[in-house]
């Protein structure tokens, strides 16, 4: 990946990742900030000028490891060694939650927060799993800290229960040979691939996604399909039926016979189409304010009768062409 211009947290050099990422990017200028959630220059930036944030690069240490919990894949949402991404999918939450500060920041103290992670995991009293890429792509931030591999081999030799991703990438190599013991749960997310070329702008294609799906199967990693978010275009039922096909056709049996799917209806905001109308002009207009509702805090979901027809209609294609595959959930 490409960066601008380095932002850090002076503290971050104590650490070896910081001086790492210092070596990496030493040709690149490197401002200091009193703290990574707060710089101003940034988050008082024109909403045009979007695209042109997301070319910096945050390097600071993670201070703050609230677990949230969850009752879906994980029992837990951890905050972990990064936030933010250099993608950028129109819808993503990130926009909606921080604004414009959904660059990518990376976080140098991994071992303390893996630490907390053991530490929370040891003192349960049963297996726990911990979902610790709610708040950026890791398998994107992996491309240049390295971080999953350390990340995972050192849970399976220490963990007793499960770590857990998402991604919408298809860099799996440096993954495929590691000691996982079946500890880290691989979620691969998709879409038509029509979607992932207009609004999910900078990911893998989605042919990519689903081989690197069946490598990860294949190396023996527990497996998931995330067919996330469900935005209703015209002709949806064409893309998502299309979709289903592919996946039928593509996916391989590890993966169909072990593996499970997730489905997540889109969430989207007033900041977020504020941010895209002035900053990608010519997108796609995600708020369509006939099937869509508010939800509180400037968001908005699609109406429940909406919603209803979406999820008869996933489910009655899945049943028939990934019978062999649970639905965990539809939100």
């Amino acid at each position: 990946m490409n960066f601008d211009a380095v932002y850090y947290e002076p503290g971050a050099l104590d650490y070896q990742l910081g001086l790492l990422l210092q070596n990496k990017y030493a040709d690149l200028p490197w401002i200091q900030i009193e703290n990574h959630n707060r710089i101003p220059e940034m988050t008082a930036a024109p909403n045009q000028d979007f695209p042109r944030l997301k070319n910096h690069l945050i390097v600071g240490i993670r201070k703050t490891h609230r677990y949230v919990p969850n009752h879906k894949v994980s029992d837990w949402l951890v905050p972990y060694t990064s936030s933010g991404c250099k993608a950028m999918c129109l819808y993503c939450y990130l926009v909606c939650n921080y604004n414009k500060c959904a660059y990518l920041r990376l976080f140098v103290n991994r071992e303390q927060m893996l630490d907390k992670v053991l530490k929370k995991d040891a003192q349960a009293p049963v297996p726990q799993t911990f979902e610790i890429g709610s708040n950026s792509d890791l398998l994107l931030e992996n491309t240049i800290t390295d971080n999953l591999p350390y990340t995972i081999e050192r849970f399976s030799h220490e963990g007793r229960g499960n770590l857990t991703f998402p991604t919408k990438f298809d860099t799996v190599d440096p993954l495929l040979n590691l000691d996982h013991k079946g500890k880290t749960i691989f979620r691969m997310s998709v879409n038509p691939q029509e979607i992932i070329q207009r609004i999910e702008l900078g990911t893998s294609p989605l042919q990519a996604r689903i081989r690197a799906l069946n490598a990860m199967a294949e190396a023996g990693y527990p497996v998931g399909l995330l067919i996330a978010p469900v935005i209703l275009l015209p002709e949806w039922k064409r893309m998502y039926g299309e979709l289903i096909d592919q996946l039928a056709d593509e996916l391989s049996v590890k993966v169909t016979q072990n593996g499970f799917i997730e489905i997540i209806l889109m969430t989207y905001s007033f900041v977020q189409n504020a941010i895209n109308t002035d900053a990608f002009p010519n997108a796609i207009q995600l708020l369509d304010r006939e099937s869509m509702t508010g939800r509180g805090r400037g968001k908005y979901s699609y109406r429940n009768d909406i919603r209803a027809e979406i999820e008869s209609f996933l489910r009655e294609r899945l049943s028939r062409q990934l019978k062999t595959m649970p639905i965990l959930y539809i939100s």
